[in-house]
């Protein structure tokens, strides 16, 4: 219960603020309206009617829980129509990107760790490359890759693994430089050579950085992959879905894809938190 009363009461705040906000912003078309009719609205009608706009300027929260819930209980899983099918979409790419800025993350930490070069040129690019905004390197990204007849899933899965290499990267760096002083000199006097160092210190003691970075590089990847989705034209995706709903004015539709969108990141992020309370406890790191 200790637990659970702070979360709830957040909860409550931020749906006290949602309402609030909905009234303010949306009480210009209900009073433009009466205006037009020559009528009087009373707070009542006003609150009613603030509630109920088919094209609300922000939705309030049981509009987009509506929409949220029709998108996914209300349309058979294989229809366009269906949040489950276009999250599988976006999932799809998210876990190729993943996967792929995982591997170049950890591929270059270690080259880091082991080669001062490669300390001195690489990661000062690694953080260069970061401060691009993504949105200005998607539409170049999908452009070019077009051009050359690729398509698809892999567009959307480059970007998401340049988002997600990066914390894979600065996590590792920090997990593999962890062990102290002395443990590597104890491996220096059984003579392991520095793969051995490897295998059985650095990688060992880097196992917490790691799952701290990919649940922000699985976060990361999941932007990436809607980010991608919205200048390829895609008609599938969670990021196509925001796409049609902002040229439609479905703001009901934006809101309620923007929170399947969250959904799936907390599920990814839970399963990965998953792994890491199993995995450590298999270690010996918790108990």
């Amino acid at each position: 219960m200790n637990r659970v009363l702070p979360v709830l009461t957040v909860l409550f705040a931020i749906l006290v603020i949602w309402y609030g906000a909905a009234v303010i912003l949306n009480r210009a078309w209900v009073l433009d309206q009466a205006a037009r009719s020559g009528t009087e609205v009373g707070f009542g009608q006003m609150l009613h009617e603030t509630m109920t706009q088919e094209r609300p300027v922000l939705p309030a929260p049981h509009q987009v829980a509506k929409g949220l819930w029709d998108g996914i209980v209300g349309q058979k899983i294989t229809s366009k129509r269906s949040l489950v099918w276009h999250a599988g979409v976006t999932l799809s790419a998210t876990l190729a990107g993943f996967a792929l800025g995982t591997a170049a993350g950890l591929l270059l930490a270690i080259g880091i760790v082991h080669n001062r070069a490669m300390d001195m040129s690489v990661m000062p690019w690694a953080i260069a490359s970061q401060t691009i905004p993504i949105l200005a390197i998607a539409p170049m990204v999908i452009v070019v890759l077009a051009s050359l007849g690729i398509k698809g899933l892999l567009p959307k899965a480059l970007i998401a693994a340049y988002l997600s290499f990066f914390p894979v990267l600065v996590g590792m760096v920090k997990g593999l430089r962890a062990p102290d002083g002395m443990q590597l000199d104890l491996l220096r006097t059984y003579s392991a050579s520095q793969g051995q160092t490897l295998r059985m210190l650095r990688l060992p003691s880097s196992v917490p950085y790691l799952f701290a970075s990919l649940k922000v590089g699985i976060a990361a990847a999941l932007v990436g992959t809607i980010v991608a989705e919205l200048p390829a034209g895609a008609t599938a995706g969670l990021g196509a879905r925001l796409l049609s709903g902002s040229y439609y004015g479905q703001t009901i539709q934006i809101w309620a894809a923007l929170l399947a969108a969250a959904i799936l990141a907390a599920v990814l992020v839970m399963l990965i938190g998953a792994a890491e309370r199993a995995t450590l406890k298999r270690m010996g790191f918790v108990r």
